[in-house]
């Protein structure tokens, strides 16, 4: 049980320092890299569902290639029916575009795409402390 309760509250502690803009890079130190890239594929509502179906064959195709070439980490399907969501393994936002564009329905013009880079929870650090001293030598 304590270890339930730690963890817990070991959670709630990261979430409660990465709700604030202040402590998202971490108290101090450098900037968190980025580490992938969350897209979030929506159809355009007003996309002809002819032309839609007529590109999901390369779509898929492509994605499948992009994913065992190692770009692609994971992706789901919205539950809404309305796009997938993908995690990218990519160090940059401008990465994920240039990955995303080269898709059939980026290409055609039929889905948007929002972009979030992810990075570490930094504020975990603060768990961390401050590194132990070191006694001096005899």
């Amino acid at each position: 049980m304590p270890r339930i309760l730690a963890l817990t509250l070991a959670s709630v502690a990261v979430a409660a320092l990465t709700a604030l803009p202040a402590f998202a890079q971490g108290p101090g130190g450098p900037p968190a890299p980025t580490t992938a890239v969350l897209v979030n594929l929506t159809v355009k509502p007003d996309v002809d569902r002819a032309k839609l179906m007529q590109t999901m064959p390369d779509e898929i195709r492509d994605t499948v290639r992009a994913y065992l070439d190692g770009k692609i980490q994971q992706w789901f399907g919205r539950a809404d029916g309305r796009g997938v969501v993908f995690i990218l393994n990519c160090a940059s936002e401008a990465e994920a575009r240039a990955i995303m564009g080269a898709l059939p329905l980026a290409k055609e013009g039929l889905a948007n795409f929002d972009y979030t880079p992810l990075t570490p929870l930094t504020p975990m650090r603060l768990l961390l402390g401050p590194p132990p001293v070191k006694p001096a030598a005899w």
